[in-house]
């Protein structure tokens, strides 16, 4: 290994010099390349899903998610999608470009919203990586981002318009500064010291683009074998025994041959005629051996299962499936808690709660003076859909019954806020009880076996709560 000197650059060298070339390529494999398109489907609805939903837990809780469901409905400063689908475009970026930007747009108590916030996605080309240059005070621009002398962020200097968008106004090259403050920098740093993100392609970019000039060779070989050709072989075609009126006829205005191809059809050839059908090579037998190896390979350096690559079920079984998607899952909860709620999702909520305290679209006693206390929230992914859900179902019924998994656990893993389950089962209950219907579904009085639930002697089944005992149980929630 003498002759293997790899350059000992930092990560953010190598941004600099060729961030912006990996992004372009990512992005053209993305809209062009099946595989690459189907891998960030699949790492989107897995990592976002139908959106991370919070459950706050504070006194305050029904009347903030209320407020909160309104409110994301509003969140778009685009007015083309709501909040979790934000969330799904971020989700998107840190695949494609690595990273993207949130910038927050106060807006007028006059423009109507439930609360006066909203949210735009900034993409990656909206930062320059070749923005670097030192400032007064200490103030060093570092691919666009603005830092102190200690090292904080302070601001970012986006361009005013996409660069890569002809159809904006002429001011391309222009630059504004906004504050740190506003701006929520979402990415998956991958080393120490990292300052912009990398796009999840890239490891793969290669073998994806090689892969695509080796399938369309493929494909070009196949079309090239369905067109049927066919070639008349002479013996002698100049000699005696062709009669050229007859040579004559038997050619186009062109000078190419005519022959007429019918089912049944008996054609008499000139004598020392033969004719000779072409026969292209096929592809080969390795060729869907050589392709699974290839996609393996992909699907290793994007760390997402074969299946949801390239969405062959062909090999695909219940053992190496859930062995496939525990994997991916683990990986995903590391990236949805250490980067999208931390990043994002925390963030906004402060957003949030400051938008409608100001604006006054919720009162929450001290929260000037104690912001931290409204705070405390349970932010819940999106739930997990096995592929055999009566085993899971078992297994979470024995973890409850064992004390080592709570329900609040197992409704929150499936992607369920626990307060609006209780709500519904409360409202559930009582509407049953009122009609007098006993239904095989309540443990109350069926147990599992379909049988009518034994009462101790002397003994009788509660009474049913009044509907104000029901609605202190659900606020008690």
């Amino acid at each position: 290994m003498s002759g293997w000197l790899p350059g000992r650059d930092h990560v953010n060298t190598i941004i600099a010099a060729s961030g912006s070339t990996a992004l372009a390529r990512s992005r053209y494999l993305v809209r062009n390349n099946p595989y690459a398109a189907g891998a960030t489907e699949c790492f989107t609805s897995n990592l976002i899903g139908a959106g991370i939903v919070p459950n706050w837990r504070n006194d305050r809780k029904a009347d903030l998610q209320a407020l909160w469901q309104a409110w994301a409905d509003e969140a778009d400063a685009e007015h083309v999608t709501d909040l979790y689908g934000l969330m799904r475009r971020i989700g998107r970026e840190l695949f494609i470009a690595g990273e993207c930007f949130v910038r927050r747009r106060p807006r007028y108590l006059t423009d109507g919203l439930s609360v006066p916030l909203q949210l735009q996605i900034l993409p990656s080309e909206m930062l320059p990586t070749d923005l670097t240059q030192d400032l007064a005070g200490g103030h060093r621009i570092r691919q666009g981002i603005e830092f102190n002398a200690i090292g904080k962020r302070v601001a970012y200097h986006f361009w005013r318009v996409h660069p890569g968008d002809v159809t904006e106004r002429t001011v391309f090259g222009e630059t504004v500064r906004v504050p740190a403050a506003e701006i929520l920098h979402v990415f998956d740093p991958v080393e120490a010291g990292q300052i912009r993100g990398l796009p999840r392609l890239t490891p793969a970019i290669v073998a994806l683009w090689t892969l695509d000039g080796y399938d369309d060779a493929e494909m070009e070989r196949k079309r090239t074998a369905a067109l049927f050709t066919a070639f008349i072989k002479r013996d002698d075609p100049d000699g005696e025994q062709f009669e050229k009126a007859a040579e004559e006829k038997a050619k186009s205005g062109d000078g190419i041959a005519t022959v007429t191809l019918e089912p049944g059809k008996a054609n008499v050839l000139f004598p020392g005629e033969d004719i000779a059908v072409a026969a292209p090579a096929d592809v080969g037998p390795n060729y869907e051996a050589f392709q699974y190896r290839a996609l393996t390979r992909v699907c290793a350096a994007l760390s997402l299962p074969y299946a949801g690559v390239t969405g062959d079920m062909v090999r695909a079984n219940y053992s190496n499936q859930r062995a496939a998607l525990i994997d991916v899952r683990t990986r995903m909860e590391a990236l949805q808690f250490g980067c999208v709620v931390h990043q994002f999702c925390r963030p906004v909520a402060k957003w949030f709660l400051d938008a409608a305290v100001l604006g006054g679209a919720i009162d929450l006693e001290g929260y000037v003076d104690a912001p931290q206390r409204y705070l405390g929230i349970d932010w819940i992914p999106p739930k997990w859909i096995w592929i055999d859900p009566y085993k899971d179902a078992l297994a979470d019924i024995k973890a409850i019954r064992a004390g080592i998994k709570t329900w609040f656990e197992c409704v929150s893993e499936r992607g369920r806020n626990p307060q609006d389950v209780l709500a519904e089962i409360l409202a559930f209950n009582q509407m049953v009880d009122e009609g007098k219907i006993v239904l095989d579904s309540d443990p109350r009085k069926t147990s599992n076996a379909g049988l009518a639930q034994d009462s101790p002697e002397g003994s009788k089944l509660p009474a049913a709560d009044s509907p104000e005992e029901d609605e202190e149980r659900a606020a008690a929630w």
